[in-house]
């Protein structure tokens, strides 16, 4: 009996202990599952920040280009001029050299043919004109002889620079071939193929920028009002400055202002966010919570993109830094460096 009794209290005290060590485990594990809610509750999400600015932005098309002489046009002559031997023969004489200013009329190639010399034909032209003024030679043989010496020389059409000289003295010639080049170097234009898509945006007249260092500034003076059906583009041009600093022949990049929008409002390119629907949105914060604002964006230029939407204003702090996956509502704190926090109100492209 005595060991019934003994082994009751046995089990009973073990029970005891046991039941006391399931309450002390259950509350530790309550309080630590507070533990984790209160701090889930307290998360701060430190993110940096920028301004919403109003401020004028562009919408571009950009390009490559080649310089080359300006085409003819209602004013001008083209100012580039290839000089073909107005007859077979022989060069007799070259006046010039490849780089040489020239002014319009300079003599520039001297040939003999297989009918005349050109000291011949000279002298002739000399002799019709005495006897012209003597009234002993007619008109027409004056201005016979004066096409004679023509036919054996090559003048200058414009003033320029002779970029190009093939022949020698003694080299024959043919009718055709090319035997010197004269430019205006001073009318200069770039020429590019446009994307026909792109193409339709643009108007003769717009501003338009050669990036070269430094820029060179200048306006569309023609965008083709046909598409090149062997590569869908739309030929432009755009007449250059005569103090351009740039060569005929050369490659150069380029954009074409084809859109302006002034006095929009703008946001830190990287505090946009666009989910793969499409859709936009930007973290406004005020004091210490960040809330999600749906936005639609326009021109993006520098960093900056126009954005539109309910309740924003220019001077309100949006997220950059960490807005992309923030919650829709959130616990922040500002940590910009300090450079940034001084000159986030004076971002240089507003206008």
């Amino acid at each position: 009996m005595k060991r019934i009794s003994t082994l009751i209290t046995f089990m009973v005290a073990t029970g005891f202990s046991l039941g006391a060590w399931a309450f002390v485990k259950s509350h530790d594990v309550a309080t630590a599952a507070e533990e984790y809610t209160d701090d889930n509750t307290a998360t701060v999400v430190s993110v940096q920040v920028g301004e919403l600015e109003r401020m004028t932005l562009h919408r571009y098309v950009t390009g490559y280009g080649t310089v080359g002489p300006a085409p003819a046009s209602v004013d001008n002559p083209a100012a580039d001029a290839p000089l073909a031997a107005p007859v077979a023969g022989v060069v007799a004489k070259v006046n010039i050299i490849a780089g040489q200013q020239v002014k319009q009329g300079d003599v520039l190639l001297e040939l003999n043919s297989g009918a005349m010399t050109f000291e011949l034909a000279k002298q002739e032209l000399e002799r019709q004109k005495k006897l012209y003024e003597q009234h002993n030679a007619s008109l027409k043989a004056l201005q016979d002889a004066k096409a004679q010496l023509d036919s054996l020389r090559v003048t200058a059409p414009l003033p320029g620079t002779v970029t190009r000289l093939n022949v020698k003295p003694g080299q024959a010639v043919d009718a055709s071939m090319i035997v010197a080049e004269v430019m205006d170097l001073k009318r200069l234009a770039v020429s590019a193929n446009i994307p026909a898509a792109e193409a339709n945006q643009l108007k003769v007249g717009e501003s338009m920028q050669v990036l070269t260092d430094p820029a060179v500034n200048t306006t569309l003076s023609f965008v083709s009002p046909t598409v090149d059906a062997n590569n869908d583009t739309v030929l432009i041009r755009a007449d250059l400055p005569a103090d351009s600093g740039l060569r005929s022949g050369q490659f150069v990049s380029l954009r074409i202002v084809a859109g302006v929008h002034t006095n929009c409002l703008t946001a830190p390119e990287e505090s946009v966010v666009t989910d793969i629907n499409g859709q936009s949105t930007i973290s406004l914060v005020h004091g210490d919570e960040a809330t999600q604002a749906s936005v639609q964006t326009g021109f993006n230029e520098n960093g900056r993109v126009e954005v539109s939407g309910t309740g924003l204003a220019a001077g309100d702090s949006v997220v950059t830094v960490g807005a992309y996956g923030l919650p829709e509502k959130t616990k922040v704190q500002i940590i910009n460096p300090p450079a940034e926090q001084s000159s986030s109100t004076n971002s240089g492209a507003a206008q």
